[in-house]
């Protein structure tokens, strides 16, 4: 599968925030794009990207459980080491995680939501913060879903039960989104 080779600096400046908040966020955004490796962990802001993962025929989402936040959210992570494009990492974290092989950006490679998410600390990391970027991938074969590690597991769900799920107002924003595009 082909990834959308644009990097982040160029993904950031097609983006359009909706909220005054997100304006702030973006900013952030892309201040830390220009500078340095943005996706470095050893800063204490950084880029992570994720996504919503649809079943459009169904209009449902898939969220996985995060044992480390206590939390239903979408799926995502940080970039591995070398990794630059935003559309790959989120493309091979969607894979890891969901176990599906089909996952496309749906209905477009558009950047849906930029949010800063605050992290707490663990495991030796100290509280930081994610410049989240987030995308949406659509699969084919939603039944093929396999939870990368016990303990995260996934669960296909509608809209309003994926809002009720979860814990966080900006997945809830990002649902609210992702909905519109049904």
């Amino acid at each position: 599968m082909h990834a959308d080779v644009r990097t982040l600096p160029e993904i950031l400046a097609d983006y359009r925030p909706r909220t005054v908040e997100e304006e702030a966020d973006l900013r952030r955004a892309v201040e830390l794009a220009g500078s340095g490796d943005p996706w470095s962990r050893s800063t204490a802001l950084h880029v992570t990207v994720s996504a919503l993962v649809v079943h459009p025929p169904t209009r449902r989402v898939l969220l996985r459980w995060h044992a480390r936040q206590q939390a239903w959210l979408q799926i995502g992570g940080h970039a591995d080491p070398g990794e630059t494009h935003p559309l790959g990492v989120v493309l091979r974290e969607g894979r890891e995680e969901t176990g599906l092989t089909d996952l496309a950006c749906w209905p477009d490679a558009a950047v849906r939501h930029v949010v800063v998410v605050p992290v707490a600390p663990a495991k030796g990391e100290p509280a930081h913060e994610h410049v989240d970027v987030r995308f949406v991938l659509a699969t084919d074969t939603p039944d093929d879903i396999r939870p990368e590690k016990p303990g995260a597991v996934l669960e296909w769900l509608t809209i309003a039960e994926a809002s009720a799920r979860t814990s966080e107002a900006n997945l809830r924003e990002f649902l609210t989104r992702v909905e519109e595009l049904f």
